[in-house]
């Protein structure tokens, strides 16, 4: 087997032309050909990686040859190769880049830590790649995916998949249509309670490794941590910082993405963060940020705040929120577009509501029908359409998102953010956080 990463380079490009839009089975055979096929990996097969499969797989012109994960119970491995069965089947993803002539496009539903190192891997060697949400574990990171699926023409996908619903493409049809007039500022939350564990100290000793996990492959680019049960594998990494992104990176890339959409914002200025001390290794249960972007042409000002809170129960303030009355209910998680002409809500994940009631007649309003966010991308990789969550746009959301994570780390500190140059510039200490070590003989392949 190679060494990380892989040997093997080779470059291939994709054509992409007209539109986002699903095909069924007979316009397949229509514009491809009987003989035309995406043969897809799938790395991380569990839990998310089991919709992400299942989704992409429901394309007629997709074929599943490879399958990985560390753990092969049935509920990752076993009911992947269960229904794939013809696929091969790895426990570590490197040997299955190291055999992959025969595969086209990758799946990556792994921890947060892991998106970056194996999406840059199969990037070099001219995969196409679906990665899960963040796209990555630090900014740095997410500028190379962004530069990787550039360089090397490829076709990506991050899986922020509520963006191709009919509500979230909604709210953006109505704001690009002007209904709310020149947005004024922004309010997201996330006021739910994650079940993974938060700002707790890290448990001490080890517990036997079971039969079916690899620990080993799972640590991946990590610091070596000895394997606690129920701890880190399988979902509950999330609230590590090692390995996780908290309830920010968690949530951030589905609820602030249509207000990316239907701004069109790029890259905050500054941010500043209120949140309690951080303890070392798990993150917060609880964050404010104030995000400052440049205005667009869908924005009342030159610059336009965006606040983001996450807390259980933690709501916006009604003050602050335009023409929302105090009898609405306000969603556990969403947000606010508060423009000259009313107030949009978007919750996560349902249809959007304009207020005042009275101006917006619910007969009037436009409904945009949703995509499949699966299918887009198997439909981009044969030729047919482009994918809305690129890495082009998916790298500048992400960031977004982890310079919050940063900022939790020196909370009530503004930093100042030089999107082109990657640097915090007023503070030395929060930029060493743009990037991270990585353990020895796992180092990631840059471009």
């Amino acid at each position: 087997m190679a060494s990380f990463p892989t040997r093997r380079l080779f470059l291939k490009s994709a054509a992409m032309a007209g539109t986002a839009i699903g095909l069924n089975a007979l316009s397949y055979s229509r514009v491809y050909g009987a003989n035309r096929r995406l043969r897809i990996a799938s790395i991380g097969t569990g839990g998310k990686g089991w919709s992400d499969l299942n989704g992409v797989a429901a394309s007629p012109a997709v074929d599943v040859v490879a399958l990985c994960d560390i753990d092969s119970s049935v509920k990752h491995l076993g009911q992947a190769a269960q229904r794939y069965g013809a696929a091969r089947k790895y426990a570590d993803w490197r040997k299955l880049l190291d055999e992959s002539n025969d595969i086209d496009g990758v799946l990556v539903s792994t921890p947060d830590f892991m998106h970056a190192p194996i999406s840059m891997a199969a990037m070099h060697l001219g995969k196409h790649v679906f990665c899960q949400k963040p796209l990555t574990h630090t900014v740095h990171e997410a500028r190379q995916m962004q530069t990787a699926a550039a360089k090397f023409d490829l076709t990506t996908q991050m899986c922020n998949q509520i963006q191709s619903h009919s509500a979230y493409r909604t709210a953006v049809h109505w704001v690009h249509g002007g209904k709310i007039g020149k947005v004024k500022e922004v309010h997201s939350w996330q006021g739910g309670q994650p079940s993974w564990p938060r700002n707790i100290i890290r448990p001490q000793g080890s517990d036997p490794v079971p039969a079916h996990v690899r620990w080993d492959l799972w640590q991946g680019v990590a610091p070596e941590r000895p394997f606690k049960l129920d701890m880190y594998h399988a979902f509950n990494w999330r609230g590590w910082q090692a390995y996780g992104t908290g309830q920010l990176g968690d949530f951030g890339c589905h609820i602030l993405d249509p207000v990316f959409k239907s701004l069109k914002l790029t890259s905050p200025t500054k941010l500043t963060v209120q949140a309690p001390a951080l303890l070392p290794d798990s993150w917060t249960d609880r964050s404010t940020v104030h995000y400052e972007f440049p205005g667009t042409k869908y924005t009342l000002d030159s610059t336009l705040m965006v606040t983001w809170y996450d807390a259980a129960g933690v709501l916006p303030p009604r003050e602050k929120l335009g023409d929302i009355p105090a009898s609405y209910d306000l969603p556990s998680a969403g947000s606010v577009l508060v423009g000259e002409k009313g107030s949009l809500v978007i919750p996560h994940v349902a249809m959007p509501r304009l207020f005042p009631e009275e101006k917006f007649p619910t007969d009037e309003l436009p409904v945009i029908e949703g995509v499949d966010h699966y299918t887009q991308w198997a439909d981009a990789c044969l030729g047919n359409g482009k994918t809305t969550s690129h890495f082009d746009y998916a790298g500048p959301l992400t960031e977004t998102v982890l310079l919050g994570t940063i900022g939790i780390r020196f909370p009530d500190q503004e930093l100042i953010w030089d999107a082109p140059s990657l640097k915090i510039t007023n503070h030395a200490e929060a930029q060493k956080w743009i990037t991270k070590p990585y353990r020895k003989g796992w180092e990631p392949s840059w471009v």
